[in-house]
């Protein structure tokens, strides 16, 4: 084979700002080789931790009929095997397929620009949630010692986008899980970061969730509960254990906020919220499934 070598593009090569066909001298014009699948290994700081096993399974089952149709890129070690700087889910899907050998174009960097060159691939994979992207471009900060100006500038973002992924990981871990695990999407994450108390993102977190709030709706709470007056401290004070458990109980019915207030006599009263009749609607129906 003997494949056109047209260079990274707009790709890797633009990122890291190197002329001609974006490859380092030493590799200019070289074509991909065909490794020894055993022989290659994945970077131990590899920014993806996690692999859609059915994804693979797609790709491998597309690899079996048609082979690998772009090589993966990897840096030779001094002990012979090849370390990969991109490309790990085609690797992982050749060994799924039975695949001895794999196109990989071989390139000499330092430890340095390797994980650059592996975060930033990352990045700009379509797959990745919110959280991992922001996780990725922590690891820029911290481990390249880039600014966000210049890490902007690597990633080909804009640095007001990669600001916004980045306050992303001073949220609540709630919220993050949440954000990972696609039951919110990163505007809401973006509506929850307005609030500035932690207790009432994770509320307003729970509400997002359970009522399936749109981001408009997610913004307009925000906005709601910015413009409430402060609770007064003498408020705040610590309901017995039994007082606990019953909100959680009750909370299994009602999935607007429940609250319990007390007078200075030793009684009080407990306060559901609703938002329209349709809640109160909801509430009869769930009542009539427990009777059942």
């Amino acid at each position: 084979m003997n494949p056109k070598n047209k260079g990274l593009g707009r790709g890797l090569g633009a990122i890291f700002e190197i002329e001609g066909s974006a490859l380092p001298e030493k590799t200019k014009g070289t074509a991909f080789e065909e490794i020894e699948i055993g022989r290659i290994v994945p970077n131990p700081k590899q920014p993806r931790t996690r692999f859609n096993e059915q994804a693979l399974d797609e790709l491998a089952d597309s690899i079996r009929t048609l082979g690998v149709i772009q090589p993966i890129t990897v840096k030779k070690e001094a002990d012979g095997r090849y370390m990969i700087v991109s490309g790990e889910r085609r690797w992982r899907a050749s060994q799924l397929a039975d695949q001895a050998t794999i196109p990989a174009y071989i390139r000499e960097v330092d430890d340095q620009a390797l994980l650059e060159m592996a975060i930033v691939e990352n990045i700009q994979r379509q797959d990745l949630n919110a959280i991992e992207v922001a996780l990725s471009l922590q690891r820029l900060v911290d481990e390249c010692r880039l600014t966000q100006d210049s890490l902007a500038e690597r990633v080909g973002k804009k640095r007001s986008t990669v600001a916004n992924y980045m306050r992303l990981l001073k949220l609540p871990v709630e919220v993050q899980l949440a954000l990972r695990e696609e039951l919110i999407s990163m505007g809401h994450a973006r509506a929850l970061a307005g609030l500035d108390d932690p207790q009432q993102q994770i509320a307003l977190l729970k509400k997002i969730v359970k009522k399936g709030l749109s981001v408009r709706q997610a913004e307009e709470q925000v906005q709601k509960i910015r413009q409430e007056k402060p609770v007064r401290d003498d408020a705040d004070e610590e309901f017995p254990e039994s007082y606990v458990r019953l909100v959680d109980y009750l909370e299994k019915f009602f999935t607007q906020e429940i609250s319990i207030k007390k007078n200075n006599k030793g009684g009080g009263k407990i306060v559901i919220g609703f938002e329209s009749d349709a809640d109160i609607e909801a509430f009869i129906g769930k009542f009539n499934e427990f009777k059942k």
